[in-house]
């Protein structure tokens, strides 16, 4: 299992099929930059990528799209923003074939000004929304691509809605 950083959320234990299961939670990795007169350097040295079988970069056309929802039961990714802005929500879908109405909505703002990565667990159903125009999302995999094609579940865009920014 990949490191987390020192601040796992944990996890929530059920019984299903008569077995014990433990669902974990997603959970941030915070890094930091380093600034001098000769640029800055950003790092997330907590990260593992020992168990990461690809990546890949998603960019959008513009800000404010959304990319929404897409779900693996067994995969687990990483996400990071390497330019620009994003809101990144998950929810937990029990059965893909069935998902819930009104779940919890876990909902999170990744910028490269600040590095961290998200660890979108199992069953967690993502999305994501750019807020700049800019932005690049570095997504990690544990799962080889023939592997995900076949855990693959998506949903509407706007089955579940975190997506407004609200004044404040």
């Amino acid at each position: 299992m990949q490191s987390r950083g020192s601040d796992a959320a944990g996890g929530v234990a059920k019984i299903s099929e008569g077995r014990l299961v433990v669902r974990e939670k997603p959970d941030l990795i915070k890094g930091a930059m380093f600034v001098d007169d000769r640029g800055s350097i950003s790092f997330v040295n907590d990260f593992d990528l020992a168990e990461m079988r690809r990546f890949y970069v998603v960019e959008n056309h513009e800000a404010g799209f959304i990319r929404a929802w897409h779900c693996h039961v067994e995969e687990s990714k990483y996400v990071m923003a390497l330019s620009g802005t994003a809101i990144l929500a998950l929810v937990y879908i029990e059965d893909p074939e069935n998902p819930p109405i009104d779940p919890e909505i876990h909902r999170y703002v990744l910028t490269s000004s600040d590095p961290t990565v998200l660890w979108i667990p199992p069953g967690y159903a993502h999305g994501a929304k750019t807020l700049s125009p800019d932005t690049k999302l570095i997504f990690f995999s544990d799962a080889s691509l023939a592997e995900s094609q076949i855990d693959d579940f998506r949903f509407d865009a706007f089955q579940w809605d975190p997506w407004s920014v609200v004044p404040r």
